[in-house]
């Protein structure tokens, strides 16, 4: 369900609780986030994340008025999951930027090749920046957005105690793991029962 401004405070509002709002979502967080090998994670983003988001934008950039609170709204509002899908940050993560360079150059493609799987399912592959292209002829980005659309059978396989994993097939950069299960159970809330 998207956010709405109903759902939103104030700034001076968001100024009085933002210390317990922000411990609130980040110990949310902790359940969102899948680390894929050293340098890559997917930060998975619900309503609650977007929420925070949105009005850590609006407090930076002193937004305030209707037309900017819609914007960052009409932003946000796409990244947060439908009931059929998880959508999530990911992230490519070199502390070195001559490092970060190289590994960049690397791997090109690399966010087509992010994959989740429930056992006894094929791969899905993640549908990548539908926003805009995040690469070029010689790189790609640090950052992208990922979408991954699940099946009716997928979900209910989830919710009978299905194990999850989640990796990277990119030839220069392949992972696996195995997610725990407050993770999995986390990430069970943006499933809708179908």
């Amino acid at each position: 369900m998207h956010l709405t401004r109903d759902d939103l405070y104030s700034l001076e509002q968001y100024a009085r609780i933002r210390g317990d709002f922000r411990a609130r979502v980040m110990a949310h967080k902790q359940y969102r986030q899948v680390a894929i090998g050293t340098h890559a994670t997917l930060y998975f983003e619900d309503r609650l994340t977007m929420q925070y988001q949105i009005q850590e934008m609006l407090r930076v950039e002193r937004i305030f008025e209707s037309q900017g609170i819609q914007d960052e709204l009409d932003a946000y509002n796409p990244m947060i999951p439908d009931g059929a899908n998880w959508k999530a940050t990911f992230m490519i993560e070199y502390e070195d930027a001559d490092e970060r360079r190289d590994a960049l150059a690397r791997l090109r493609g690399i966010e087509d090749r992010v994959w989740v799987q429930i056992a006894g399912f094929d791969r899905v592959h993640a549908i990548a920046d539908e926003d805009l292209d995040r690469e070029d002829a010689t790189r790609t980005s640090a950052v992208h957005f990922l979408r991954f659309e699940l099946s009716a059978p997928m979900i209910a396989a989830l919710r009978e105690g299905a194990a999850l994993s989640i990796g990277i097939d990119h030839p220069e950069y392949a992972h696996r793991t195995e997610i725990a299960p407050p993770v999995c159970t986390s990430l069970m809330g943006d499933l809708q029962r179908r």
